[in-house]
């Protein structure tokens, strides 16, 4: 745990965040600035800074947020209209908070297809 981390903080109980789920590896948030009807961030509860920071001994836990992605997607009516996750890497990337963060985006037409 990153002592200044407030997704760390969350992630431990030391501060109140709105957890939807979570198992031993990752938790689910809601966005407190949502960009979409449905706006979800899953993170791993060990603190890594970006994705530029993962690793081989990561597979299992970048494995573990697209899996629980998939299940907020299904819980959030999301699976069958479609959705987009997204991580930000570095500040250039648009990452605001130095904690790996997946964004669950859904619930409207999206813009800006990637393709």
């Amino acid at each position: 745990m990153a002592s200044d981390c407030i997704f760390c903080k969350i992630g431990s109980g030391e501060v109140q965040g709105d957890v939807l789920d979570h198992d031993d590896k990752v938790f689910v948030l809601r966005d407190i600035n949502p960009q979409a009807p449905v706006h979800l961030l899953i993170m791993p509860f060990e603190h890594v800074a970006t994705v530029a920071d993962l690793d081989d001994s990561h597979a299992d836990l970048v494995g573990r947020m697209v899996s629980m992605a998939n299940q907020m997607a299904v819980r959030e009516g999301l699976i069958e209209r479609g959705y987009r996750l997204a991580i930000n890497c570095g500040k250039e990337g648009g990452q605001s908070v130095d904690h790996l963060h997946m964004h669950l985006l859904g619930g409207r037409q999206l813009s800006g297809a990637l393709g």
